[in-house]
């Protein structure tokens, strides 16, 4: 049995909208296709985790609300243990997702909701199922001060600690200190170290600079180009494995993150794990949505025999 996965982050209800292209300001133009569905990174990489085998548990905040019902049916769909605190006053999140319909390519705006309170204090509340974790994971959805402090908490307790760094923002100093892996993007990347990132060599550059500033290692995510470990004594290249067309790449960021920490709670190494994060990544895309697009444990381990 896998020791717990537990994420802190964000659930929104995604609301997406398929075009040919953005409208520029004051035009109206007609969509494609529209969806509503589950969606907030924290809440992709917990049902991304769970999927994948792991038990899986979900720190948030969400309002009292048709939204928060919707998390609660997906994390009960994929096993996830539900840790939300219920707050009356405010509303669970949402996010507006434009999809370019050629590409699949995506542009997205966030509006957390009450899961903008989450606070250190939330931490505390939660401290013993963090100190019961084997990893623990967090982005940047919501407040710096309670990602901080969860990592903290974990790196405490002993477990492995992941930070994906999304969306881009500044981090406090130290806080690279508590990541034994961050997960950046090629923007992300170079927003956290200044270094353009156009192919692997770039990566490399960059996961020293994050290396440098504290970071156990680091994963670069290259979209089509599947994602680099690379930090003291490791670098390893692990490409997308193909699956099929790619219709939506919303969530493969977020597959990748959780599906790697599912594998790591079992005791793969750091390389088979990512090569297990990126293959369920690559079945993500073939589907549309975000939660929804999460691929099964059994899924992943038939397109790694492959």
């Amino acid at each position: 049995m896998s020791a717990p996965v537990v994420i802190l982050g964000v659930f929104v209800a995604d609301t997406a909208f398929r075009a040919d292209r953005l409208p520029r300001h004051g035009e109206t133009i007609l969509g494609r296709e529209f969806a509503l569905g589950p969606g907030g990174k924290g809440s992709n990489q917990a049902v991304a985790a769970a999927r994948a085998g792991a038990d899986a548990r979900m720190l948030t905040r969400l309002g009292d609300d048709a939204f928060a019902g919707m998390a609660r049916e997906i994390w009960a769909g994929a096993g996830v243990t539900d840790h939300a605190i219920v707050q009356s006053e405010g509303y669970t999140g949402a996010a507006f997702i434009f999809l370019e319909h050629t590409t699949g390519q995506n542009a997205i705006i966030v509006c957390p909701g009450v899961a903008a309170d989450l606070s250190v204090a939330d931490i505390a509340q939660w401290g013993p199922v963090i100190d019961g974790a084997g990893v623990v994971m967090t982005q940047l959805e919501q407040p710096m001060a309670a990602a901080e402090a969860f990592l903290a908490r974990g790196r405490a307790a002993g477990a492995v600690t992941i930070l994906n760094p999304a969306p881009a923002a500044d981090l406090p100093p130290g806080m690279l200190a508590l990541c034994d892996y961050v997960t950046p993007n090629e923007s992300e990347a170079e927003g956290l170290t200044g270094i353009a990132v156009h192919g692997l060599d770039d990566a490399r550059r960059a996961a020293d600079a994050l290396v440098a500033q504290g970071a156990g290692a680091a994963i670069i995510t290259l979209g089509e180009n599947g994602a680099l470990l690379h930090g003291p004594g490791v670098s390893a290249h692990v490409p997308v494995v193909p699956a099929g067309p790619v219709v939506e790449t919303t969530g493969a960021g977020d597959a990748l993150n959780g599906a790697f920490a599912a594998a790591l709670a079992e005791g793969r190494s750091p390389e088979e794990a990512l090569r297990f994060g990126v293959t369920a990544a690559s079945l993500s895309v073939t589907r549309p949505g975000a939660a929804n697009s999460m691929a099964r444990r059994e899924e992943i381990e038939g397109l790694l025999a492959r």
